[in-house]
């Protein structure tokens, strides 16, 4: 799979769980699974991403919005991710 179909593949990922046609467990393994994208980024990429998918793990937990994780707002920064990952991964190509 090309670099380019997996940030889609995860962005889909991420509008299933918005649009409530997915699971938080199905986005955590479908990003987790994704080695050869956070390979080909810096290190702190997949940092972040772990924190970002622990972090909506921990709050599906509970059955409303935790104070101290927002689901929307950790979808939200994932949309965000994905972004600076399209961008990290398009000025390795340009070099």
């Amino acid at each position: 799979m090309q670099l380019q179909d997996t940030i889609q593949l995860l962005r889909d990922a991420v509008s299933a769980l918005q649009n409530n046609a997915g699971s938080v467990s199905a986005l955590c393994q479908t990003w987790r699974a994704q080695a050869a994208l956070f390979s080909s980024l810096p290190p702190r990429f997949a940092d972040v991403a772990e924190n970002f998918l622990g972090r909506l793990e921990a709050g599906n937990l509970f059955s409303e919005e935790s104070c101290s994780f927002s689901q929307q707002d950790l979808l939200d920064h994932l949309h965000v991710w994905l972004d600076q990952a399209q961008l990290a991964l398009n000025r390795t190509a340009n070099t």
